[in-house]
């Protein structure tokens, strides 16, 4: 294979770089399978109980308000205290609840507010490191290289998505709930161990310590920065707009007989998607348009679901989820790209627990919002609406926002210097 063309396909450097970053992404890549069969196992345990798309919806009730409240106090921590010391902590937390999944499940719960409060205190832990989880990348890799190990992560976690709910609906038909959430407790475990072994990871500087609202820090930032704001919109208009994932069970009831397999197959779909556009990310690694290309995908992404929420065929359903998810793996990557390289470190962690808040649970109150949207009209009507509507918001931000348009990805300046307005803001 020529250069050329191996330059298109995913850029495997950052895991030549070191150790830090090969442990890091295996057990990134173990918590995120775990994670997935978990997802499944929840959402269908909710329907069992409830058998209603406000159900579903409310587990993204139920995660995205921990996500925002953790996810600030998480950045302002992470700008404080070593962030290796913080991730374990809180990695200890998410298997705890793990267990209290499974033991749930063991006892024959018919209690949805329990699984609920389970699945609150699981993200709760989980907002309050990722935060200081998201900041490791830029901290193990050299500069030219963080969009390839974050093209890296996110490759592991569409794989996750395509093989973990495809495993999760086999595993629940043959041995129950219990067993989706105890492989989530042992995928949590082996993510403990390899953050154990990381290097201390103590924040640069000392502007984090002087601040009496470290919380507020980033907001600040990101609302002084258009390029920073400007991508924090794209993504929240495609994701709190067009999330379909509280629909699927109804989709597949209409539509598909409720055949649990097929449910699995919506979610691996969105990651066959998804880790088709991994494997030939290096052209968008490479490519220094990180703003465009954003905008781009988040438009591809509202249009594709609107589509979705139209045909009838299996097939056809099946591909517009698959161009869904290689949306969502070019936009997820270069946003991450951009507001990492953007952000001085002494700083990182409260902007990364904006980007976490609004990437994590923007997807949950949409799904909430869809499932209210359906309840009231239709499934498809929602997921038309949704992606037409978040096509009409994306559109907006970059007809507002000439400088993420024009973004450039830098190519060796040092992470860890801060821009002037970023410092006094």
């Amino acid at each position: 294979m020529s250069g050329r063309a191996r330059a298109h396909l995913l850029d495997v450097r950052p895991l030549r770089a070191g150790r830090p970053f090969r442990d890091l992404w295996i057990g990134t890549s173990a918590a995120q399978l775990g994670g997935q069969m978990a997802n499944v196992a929840v959402l269908a345990q909710v329907w069992d109980l409830t058998g209603s798309t406000v159900g579903t919806g409310a587990i993204g009730l139920a995660t995205g308000l921990p996500m925002v409240v953790f996810g600030l106090l998480g950045g302002a921590l992470a700008d404080t205290f070593d962030r290796r010391a913080l991730v374990r902590a809180t990695t200890a937390g998410q298997l705890l609840a793990a267990a209290g999944l499974c033991v749930q499940a063991l006892a024959g719960n018919r209690d949805v507010l329990l699984l609920l409060a389970l699945v609150a205190a699981a993200t709760s832990c989980a907002a309050l490191g990722a935060p200081a989880r998201r900041t490791f990348p830029a901290r193990l890799l050299p500069a030219d290289q963080v969009a390839a190990g974050l093209a890296l992560t996110n490759v592991s976690f569409q794989a996750a998505m395509l093989a973990g709910p495809a495993l999760a609906g086999l595993v629940i038909a043959r041995y129950g709930y219990p067993a989706a959430y105890a492989v989530q407790g042992v995928a949590t475990a082996v993510s403990m161990l390899a953050v154990i072994r990381l290097p201390a990871m103590r924040p640069d500087g000392n502007a984090a310590r002087g601040r009496r609202r470290p919380e507020r820090g980033g907001w600040r930032i990101v609302l002084r920065r258009a390029t920073l704001w400007g991508s924090m919109a794209t993504d929240l208009s495609a994701t709190l707009l067009a999330m379909p994932i509280a629909l699927f069970p109804l989709v597949n009831e209409d539509r598909f007989g409720g055949n649990p397999r097929t449910l699995g197959l919506f979610l691996s779909a969105v990651a066959v998607g998804g880790i088709t556009a991994g494997l030939l990310s290096g052209t968008v690694t490479r490519w220094r348009r990180g703003g465009l290309v954003q905008l781009g995908a988040a438009v591809v992404w509202g249009g594709a679901l609107a589509c979705f929420g139209l045909v009838a065929p299996l097939w056809l359903a099946l591909g517009c989820l698959a161009v869904a998810g290689a949306a969502d793996t070019v936009s997820v990557v270069t946003r991450s790209a951009l507001v990492q390289l953007e952000t001085p470190d002494a700083y990182r962690g409260r902007v990364s627990s904006v980007e976490h808040v609004i990437g994590v649970a923007g997807p949950e109150l949409g799904n909430f919002r869809g499932g209210l949207v359906a309840s009231a009209t239709s499934a498809s009507f929602s997921l038309v609406l949704g992606g037409l509507s978040a096509v009409l918001a994306v559109t907006a931000v970059a007809a507002a926002n000439a400088p993420l348009r024009a973004y450039r990805t830098p190519a060796t300046e040092s992470l860890t210097t801060a821009p002037a307005e970023a410092v006094q803001a």
